[in-house]
């Protein structure tokens, strides 16, 4: 899991906008805020030109998404243990074929 950032998803917002201004060097800008310059390069190719409110669903999504993986792994191992019992009680099927998930 990556390390929680210090920054805010507004701060990292405003900080990428105030970069997209011009109007200091992000070097400059880097200084300003106490961050490296491959922070500043990784918030940019992450975050890009979005807004505050699409870092949040964006952050939403991906949070949404580590839940359903793990549900579906978890269904996936359910699904083992029962092919195995299965097996292992001689239910299989008669013909050879192999059990499949419906």
């Amino acid at each position: 899991m990556l390390k929680k950032s210090k920054f805010s998803d507004e701060q990292i917002v405003r900080i990428l906008q105030e970069a997209a201004k011009g109007e200091v060097t992000q070097a400059e800008l880097c200084r300003q805020h106490n961050i490296s310059e491959n922070t500043f390069y990784l918030w940019k190719r992450r975050y890009g030109s979005m807004e505050t409110e699409d870092v949040k669903r964006l952050k939403e999504l991906e949070r949404e998404n580590a839940q359903l993986k793990k549900l579906l792994a978890e269904r996936d191992l359910e699904v083992d243990a029962v092919k195995t019992l299965l097996k292992k009680n001689g239910w299989a099927p008669r013909d050879g074929s192999p059990l499949r998930r419906s």
